[in-house]
């Protein structure tokens, strides 16, 4: 099996369980010595374009899905305040990850939104919060709001989820080795094994 090059992190900020994975990423790829690529997806564009529904749309998933999720952040030792504005519209979170992108901060915006949104609460489709967390990073919140709003960032998330799910995705987060896909936080173990044996 050929060394693979680089590890895809496919995330969407309003999913629990991406920003959960988020909390790990890092770490695995670092101790397996693989680069990792945050790619910014629209989830309700995968789900729409496989015809997959967010857990909490399922009325016994849904149910599950807060006690399944605490224990996962207890198990992680992170923060985790369900927001009230869930489900959220990440649209704006994703097209600012772009733009954050371009000054080489697109780990640290995506680290910082998803921490201000799951482990904090805040809405991450108000603008006050986007322009604190844009500056927290080291960016200047009025260039991101205005650069987020260019057709080219608009058509990179576009692009961004299209190729998602040309490849395989139908959820976040998802996780690609090469062709190799991989989905879900609880499925970190599996890609450890899978990078290790690579």
């Amino acid at each position: 099996m050929p060394q693979p090059s680089s590890l895809e992190f496919f995330w969407d900020p309003a999913s629990p369980y991406t920003y959960l994975a988020a909390t790990r990423i890092e770490k695995l790829a670092e101790e397996s010595g693989i680069s990792l690529r945050w790619r910014p997806f629209l989830l309700g564009g995968v789900f729409k374009a496989t015809g997959n529904r967010a857990p909490a749309e399922v009325a016994a998933k849904g149910r599950y899905l807060f006690e399944d999720l605490q224990r996962w952040a207890s198990l992680y030792s992170v923060p985790l305040r369900f927001p009230d504005s869930f489900p959220a519209n990440s649209i704006q979170s994703l097209r600012a990850a772009l733009v954050a992108e371009e000054s080489d901060q697109g780990p640290a915006f995506a680290r910082a939104i998803m921490a201000a949104h799951w482990g904090e609460g805040r809405d991450i489709n108000d603008a006050a919060v986007l322009a604190e967390t844009a500056e927290s990073v080291g960016l200047e919140a009025d260039t991101v709001a205005q650069r987020m709003q260019a057709q080219e960032i608009k058509d990179q998330l576009r692009a961004n989820t299209d190729e998602a799910v040309a490849r395989g995705a139908f959820g976040a987060p998802t996780f690609f080795v090469g062709d190799a896909m991989f989905w879900g936080n609880d499925r970190l173990p599996l890609l450890k094994a899978y990078l290790q044996e690579s």
